[in-house]
């Protein structure tokens, strides 16, 4: 029961974070590294991405396709961690770089902007900012969290 009601009040408090827009919600430290890529992800402040686990693990990401590289096969990286146990997923917005629910943020594919890791899944919190950046830099498609699959991974690289 106490693990329970931990698990929820990181939740709470963390959505409770990124609802009010704050922009230091994903803070990895300067030694933290994507663990698929292996690049410090404190360099890329403007791209970073983190997984909290139920236990308050947080795993840092130099952009969103690394982290749903991670996401959709976190054995792969980390043989002790599973999807399920996944109690958030925070991206950033590209306009307003605050932190936003990873699993409600909208994705522009196929850009021709460029990130850490060159193409790159472009999230937004508005469906009207992501059309607009959609037809300013020559997107391919939007996507929601449940429609990037390892074959829309696959396309990025």
């Amino acid at each position: 029961m106490k693990t329970v009601l931990m698990s929820l009040a990181l939740c709470l408090a963390l959505s409770g974070v990124a609802g009010a827009g704050q922009q230091d919600l994903i803070s990895p430290g300067a030694r933290d590294k994507c663990p698929v890529c292996g690049m410090f992800v404190a360099r890329y402040p403007d791209w970073t991405g983190m997984i909290v686990y139920r236990n308050d693990v947080r795993v840092y990401f130099d952009g969103p396709k690394d982290l749903f590289t991670y996401y959709l096969n976190p054995g792969k990286y980390d043989p002790a961690r599973k999807r399920a146990d996944i109690a958030a997923l925070y991206v950033k917005d590209y306009y307003s770089l605050a932190s936003i629910d990873g699993k409600r943020a909208i994705y522009v594919i196929g850009s021709n902007l460029l990130g850490p890791m060159g193409k790159e899944l472009i999230p937004f919190a508005r469906n009207a900012d992501a059309e607009g950046f959609l037809k300013d830099h020559q997107g391919k498609a939007i996507l929601r969290f449940d429609e990037v699959t390892p074959a829309t991974l696959k396309d990025l690289r």
